[in-house]
């Protein structure tokens, strides 16, 4: 009995040898040997793929200040440096020139109808205002409210409403015109005009007048107020049919500065917080890079005057050019500089050659817009 269990597990043994030769037979076992070989070669390869991918950003080029908060622009001696400003300080400017308008807004938003503030039709709106906004010596200042629409553009809601596209920015504080969205609610007042701050004590209406070259008694008697009454700095009138001088204008558009690199190229690293290409940590970027091929020819972004010719540890091979309406403009990492301190320049002037030198990791150009001092973002103010 013992020696049949014995022949039957011996043949049980040598049916499953057979069947696992029929299973894996030669041909078989190739297939499954070249497929584990392109399977472990994929994720290699997707591996090596997302690599490259999460570091590409250092081939690109890229470079510049390293902050831990914006910075601003000082210049001595022919020197460039910059200087961190804490958050609570970049906008503590900003903060107090907006509160009036912010606090005037959203009192006269809740003072107005329901029906008005939720209008959707711009012709209807316009209707309105045209309707009982005026009185009848068309010198009484009100406002409408409109809800921006699909499509809506400051001109075309500027048409409508019979005013200037100067008026709409001016009274919504607009600081980019192409940014407006969709549901935004806009005051229109019911005449054409901008908002003005007197900037010194004694200012008059007359002397507003005369800058804007309008009417002195219009803006009198739409502000309720005497034509020789001296004012206190930081008192706002609306200067009706007062237009935006052209500097705001075109840096409220977009349309005040020209791009630096007139060939091809794409943003390596943008404005503002990012990773640090050099450490990985939060920091602050002052401009924005642009990179393209060693020795691409760099522009001046709008005319000035060449204040500046260096070369330091950060921006490498710089030009700092100073413009009107307290605007500089900083071009560095150049492999060359092609002007020198002192000459005039505009947007068809060759001002350097791209390169990588300083802070670098390759061939690109940093370009730093300053107003009054401190940095603005470049992409809101080219063409």
């Amino acid at each position: 009995m013992k020696k049949y269990n014995n022949y039957k597990n011996l043949t049980l043994l040598m049916k499953l040898e057979n069947l696992y030769k029929k299973m894996f037979s030669t041909r078989l076992r190739r297939i499954i040997f070249h497929s584990m070989i392109a399977f472990a070669g994929g994720i290699s390869l997707a591996w090596g793929v997302l690599y490259i991918a999460s570091n590409l950003n250092v081939e690109k080029g890229v470079g510049g200040f390293e902050a831990s908060a914006p910075t601003e622009y000082i210049e001595e001696n022919s020197e460039i440096s910059a200087v961190s400003v804490s958050a609570e300080n970049s906008s503590s400017a900003e903060s107090s020139s907006d509160g009036l308008a912010e606090l005037d807004e959203l009192a006269l938003i809740d003072s107005l109808s329901e029906n008005d503030a939720e209008s959707d039709s711009l012709d209807a709106a316009a209707a309105v205002l045209s309707q009982d906004a005026y009185s009848s010596e068309g010198l009484e200042l009100c406002y409408f409210t409109y809800r921006v629409q699909k499509g809506d553009m400051i001109g075309y809601i500027a048409d409508k409403f019979n005013v200037t596209q100067d008026t709409i920015i001016s009274v919504n504080n607009i600081h980019q015109s192409r940014l407006i969205q969709i549901g935004q609610i806009l005051k229109i007042p019911s005449m054409p005009g901008i908002i003005y701050t007197v900037k010194k004590n004694g200012e008059t209406a007359g002397s507003i007048a005369e800058k804007f070259e309008i009417s002195a008694e219009k803006l009198a008697r739409v502000n309720n107020i005497q034509e020789n009454q001296n004012l206190v700095a930081g008192q706002t009138l609306f200067a009706p049919d007062a237009l935006l001088d052209w500097v705001t204008r075109q840096e409220i558009n977009g349309d005040l500065f020209h791009k630096p690199i007139h060939s091809r190229y794409y943003l390596s690293s943008y404005y503002g917080w990012r990773s640090s290409p050099f450490s990985g940590k939060r920091s602050y970027h002052s401009g924005v890079d642009m990179a393209c091929p060693q020795g691409t020819p760099v522009y001046a972004a709008l005319g000035g005057t060449v204040t500046s010719v260096g070369y330091n540890n950060v921006y490498g091979n710089y030009v700092i050019v100073t413009h009107h309406s307290g605007y500089k403009t900083l071009y560095g990492h150049m492999s060359k500089q092609l002007v020198t301190r002192g000459k005039w320049v505009d947007t068809s002037t060759r001002i350097g050659l791209v390169g990588s030198t300083g802070l670098s990791t390759g061939p690109h150009l940093h370009f730093t817009v300053y107003k009054f001092g401190k940095t603005v973002n470049p992409a809101g103010l080219w063409k």
